[in-house]
């Protein structure tokens, strides 16, 4: 009889599970989405924030000269905060791999443990830490490698630099995913063929890994966009982010609809990109099995 309450107990638990989880994305995940949605296609009222009138004038708004360059702008500090952290994270990512299965852990651990600390109070001590009167200047005028301090707040450099400090470890946890399950009999094999140490990297472990490249830029580039306090806090005016529109937008402007469908933009710019990612992981493991 014990044998037999167990399966349905069982069944029955993993019922009210996937209700509690499917009821969760229900309420908080695909309905405000659906009314982000439905807002992107009405229009603004100044005494009720938004009218039931039905207008595509949102999206149309997105292609004004003032907004466009907000886009690109955003972009290319995105791109280049991407690049930097491809830079840093790889060969990071590369050591850690490399290093004995017992202190692989202790390293992971040491990237994720500022994941515990607020992103907002880490770019506080950023600003700190790179303002003109902070620790970095104050170290390089003492050891006299500058005679007058750096300027670097407020500007597109703070911004990038502010990005990569937060983003870095999006960057380094799928690289050495990638490297980690890289089977080494390909470099053992390249070795034995007189392939040299760059050969090697640039013609084996890259394209091997390259899935992990490629998920670890997405990780990075597409929250860069969205970012909006780091780009108040280190950038100032001049350097907004796509993020910084829409809280403008919902927050100051009042004008939701706007606002709505520049988020609504941005969502359907992650999910181009994350089905680029699809379409290269299919052909890389096509390629794969045909060899």
């Amino acid at each position: 009889m014990k044998a037999h309450n167990k399966p349905s107990q069982r069944k029955l638990f993993q019922q009210v599970s996937i209700t509690i989880i499917v009821s969760w994305l229900v309420l908080f995940v695909f309905l405000p989405n659906l009314m982000i949605i439905g807002t992107s296609f009405l229009t603004r009222d100044d005494a009720n924030l938004i009218s039931l009138v039905f207008s595509l004038d949102n999206y149309t708004r997105l292609f004004d000269p003032m907004y466009a360059q907000v886009l690109l702008h955003s972009l290319n500090m995105a791109l280049i905060a991407t690049f930097f952290c491809l830079v840093i994270g790889y060969p990071f990512a590369y050591c850690i791999a490399n290093m004995p299965k017992r202190i692989q852990p202790i390293m992971l651990f040491l990237l994720i443990i500022p994941f515990w600390t607020n992103s907002l109070i880490r770019t506080y001590g950023l600003k700190i830490f790179i303002s003109t009167k902070g620790v970095l200047n104050q170290i390089l005028l003492g050891i006299g490698l500058i005679d007058e301090p750096l300027r670097i707040m407020y500007s597109q450099q703070a911004v990038i630099i502010g990005l990569v400090y937060i983003l870095l470890p999006f960057m380094v946890l799928p690289l050495y995913s990638s490297i980690e399950k890289l089977d080494k009999t390909y470099l053992e094999a390249a070795r034995d063929l007189g392939a040299r140490k760059l050969q090697t990297f640039t013609r084996v472990i890259i394209p091997l890994t390259m899935p992990g490249i490629i998920a670890g830029c997405l990780l990075v580039l597409l929250p860069a966009m969205g970012m909006f306090y780091i780009s108040d806090l280190l950038g100032g005016a001049k350097n907004l982010l796509v993020g910084n529109v829409i809280k403008n937008q919902f927050l100051r402007l009042r004008d939701w609809p706007f606002g709505a469908a520049t988020s609504i933009s941005l969502t359907i710019m992650m999910g181009f990109m994350l089905y680029i990612y699809y379409r290269v992981g299919k052909l890389l493991n096509r390629k794969d099995e045909l060899e």
